[in-house]
């Protein structure tokens, strides 16, 4: 009897090295996630050194607020981006697609004075056609999606000309503004913050610490691997503290700006889609091991369709943010945002294979990259060197991804 006592019990653990501790667990941990924790780490390390290097000046409430406004754009489009590179492709034509759904919109409410929710509509049914299109093209008649999307990033610049004839075109009506530059209505008694954004905040902590902990829950009933108590409590209280801290700071401006709410939904609708729904799976079945997935019954033909056409939808909500953004739509408009979007996915976790890529990766991606812009803006680093250190940051995700792999054996 007493020897199934002892079967049953779990064998005590090596005894670590001297000092080990608190310290050694997150070492261990990071050791183990590094794919998953390592860009959230160097994001932090990036905002100190830069609020450091500034005097202050990056955290400041109303230039975190502007550091959210002028990233949206790119995060929207890093969302669908990473989405189109776990499934293996790739999508060149983003950027002139967003600049020409930011002229439709110029075109439909400016000069024919279509009422904005209308023109909203038409817009992002114009993105998904064109999504769609490119996802057939791919998809059933197998062109490859780079010679797709580069035909479609000089269509749709092209288009971008003949639309606005060479010239800006603006303003837009005040309902459309409010999607690039508006910020919540302030509600409630007068208490120096922005009421509305700190209710928020308060819901979003509850809401991750919920998740957090019903995950964990969930792992430990497959009798998967968690983080240790200790550390798993200190991930929760990174989390919390930084909430909180980017709830407050905004609290403290004009709160909450409209497009960060937007940013939230699809953070949350597309995380859900990825980690739960059948199709997320399927997305990184395909991306991951296709001849295997085919085996397996997974459409992916139907699956690599409706990828691009979620991607052209995302570049036609980008183009409707970053015209309201500028109140105007310019042929010149979004110029290089696909590769923006591309090196957010990456920097965030995507690899050049397919099959790994989170969500919440493009948008650690892009604010890393949102973070490098505006600190050096703000410390008056020239345009030149700008390019220069985000292609090296590029350069050493890629690096890091190469690195992981081998190193894991995979």
């Amino acid at each position: 009897m007493s020897t199934d006592v002892t079967a049953k019990s779990p064998a005590p653990a090596p005894p670590g090295p001297a000092g080990a501790g608190l310290l050694g667990l997150m070492l261990a941990g990071l050791r183990r996630n590094m794919r998953q924790y390592g860009m959230l780490i160097a994001l932090g390390l990036i905002v100190v050194l830069f609020a450091i290097w500034t005097d202050g000046d990056l955290l400041l409430p109303r230039n975190v607020s502007n550091l959210v406004l002028q990233n949206s754009y790119i995060l929207i489009l890093a969302i669908g981006m990473m989405l189109v590179i776990i499934a293996g492709h790739i999508d060149l034509s983003v950027g002139s697609l967003t600049a020409f759904v930011g002229s439709f919109a110029a075109v439909l409410t400016v000069q024919h004075g279509v009422a904005w929710p209308i023109a909203l509509v038409l817009c992002l049914l114009v993105g998904a056609v064109a999504g769609s299109l490119q996802g057939f093209l791919i998809a059933y008649l197998g062109i490859p999606s780079f010679i797709v999307t580069l035909a479609g990033m000089l269509l749709f610049r092209g288009l971008t000309e003949i639309l606005l004839k060479g010239q800006t075109l603006g303003p837009f009506p005040n309902g459309l503004q409010k999607m690039g530059n508006g910020f919540l209505p302030e509600v409630g008694p007068n208490t120096n913050y922005h009421n509305l954004t700190l209710l928020l905040g308060l819901v979003l902590i509850a809401a991750v610490v919920w998740q957090e902990v019903r995950d964990r829950r969930r792992q430990q009933e497959f009798a998967l691997e968690v983080l240790p108590g200790r550390l798993f409590l200190l991930k929760l209280v990174a989390l919390v503290a930084a909430i909180l801290v980017l709830t407050m700071l905004l609290a403290s401006y004009k709160g909450a700006p409209i497009v960060l709410i937007i940013l939230g939904v699809l953070v949350v609708g597309y995380g859900y889609v990825m980690r739960n729904a059948i199709f997320g799976r399927h997305i990184y079945a395909i991306g991951g091991n296709l001849p295997a997935a085919k085996l397996s019954g997974v459409k992916d033909k139907k699956v690599t369709f409706y990828v691009f056409l979620n991607m052209g939808v995302l570049a036609a909500l980008a183009g409707l943010v970053v015209a309201a953004r500028l109140n105007a739509a310019s042929p010149k408009a979004g110029v290089n945002f696909e590769l923006e979007a591309i090196a957010s996915s990456f920097i965030g976790g995507a690899s050049m294979s397919g099959g790994v890529g989170t969500v919440l990766g493009a948008i650690i991606g892009g604010l890393v990259l949102g973070v490098l812009n505006n600190g050096m803006n703000l410390l008056s680093v020239g345009t030149d060197w700008q390019q220069v250190i985000k292609g090296l940051a590029l350069l050493a995700a890629v690096g890091f991804d190469v690195w992981n792999k081998r190193k894991s054996g995979s």
